[in-house]
């Protein structure tokens, strides 16, 4: 047999360890994670030591802000009321002169101031805000309310036997007259109930339906006047039971700005005489 030459295999490359970016070892970093937790255990310690952090007071203290957050009541926002509806009442003469005068020193300004502040309050027990105005009061320029009315009586002489009751009226030019309309009806309508006084259209004067309020308000605000009777034979429903006029207006202004149903119209159509 022949000896054949040995020969040496060629050595394998060694393989190269590689390892991931993430978990490469850095002394750097190690370094600056242990200095770190140095200097926070430090501060701890500096601050915190035994005697302080299990003191009673910081117990107490800690305990005390637990409870607080536990039982403080939560704070919502305050809630605004929404401003309540206006309407205006302005009585008649006051603040500018006495209108009519009886024998006795009776006067129509004070009877109208009388039942316009009843017919205010019963307004405002009904949930409306009332402003109570003067004759010529500078608030009646381009005022703006739900309505606007203009509280009067006639005259306190003996006229006849007729001259009893009470009138109503709106402006002759409004410029929205079916509102206008609506308002003198209900005032009729209310007031007749009530009180019981007889609608005296056929006297009703262009002093009534040019009357002055009605050309200084805002052309919104819907506005009439009314006198409750005369100071004469209605003297003593006027000066004796002032309560049940106001309800008659007051009544008669619900039913407007509450859109209530109205049995009786005004009587249309006729011109405005002079008594």
């Amino acid at each position: 047999m022949t000896d054949q030459p040995t020969t040496n295999p060629a050595p394998r490359p060694r393989p190269t360890r590689t390892y991931p970016t993430g978990r490469r070892f850095n002394i750097w970093t190690s370094i600056q994670t242990v200095i770190s937790v140095a200097v926070i255990v430090a501060t701890l310690l500096t601050l915190w030591t035994p005697s302080n952090l299990f003191s009673d007071r910081m117990l107490d203290e800690m305990l005390m802000a637990l409870q607080s957050e536990q039982t403080q009541p939560a704070v919502f926002p305050t809630l605004t009321p929404a401003p309540r509806p206006v309407i205006g009442i302005v009585a008649g003469h006051w603040g500018n002169d006495s209108g009519s005068v009886c024998d006795d020193g009776l006067t129509e300004a004070d009877t109208n101031l009388h039942i316009a502040t009843l017919v205010k309050q019963d307004l405002i027990n009904e949930g409306y805000s009332v402003d109570l105005l003067q004759e010529f009061d500078p608030k009646l320029f381009e005022y703006q309310a739900l309505a606007l009315v203009s509280i009067h009586n006639d005259s306190c002489q003996y006229i006849n036997d007729e001259a009893t009751g009470f009138k109503v009226a709106a402006a002759v030019s409004s410029p929205f007259p079916e509102k206008a309309n609506r308002l003198t009806s209900c005032l009729v309508d209310r007031y007749q109930r009530i009180t019981g006084l007889h609608y005296h259209f056929n006297t009703i004067t262009p002093d009534m339906t040019s009357y002055h309020a009605f050309n200084e308000i805002n052309a919104n605000t819907t506005a009439a006047i009314i006198e409750t009777g005369f100071l004469n034979l209605d003297r003593s429903i006027l000066t004796e039971q002032p309560e049940l006029v106001a309800q008659g207006v007051t009544a008669g202004i619900l039913c407007f700005v509450r859109n209530e149903p109205i049995d009786n119209q005004p009587v249309e159509g006729l011109s405005p005489q002079e008594p």
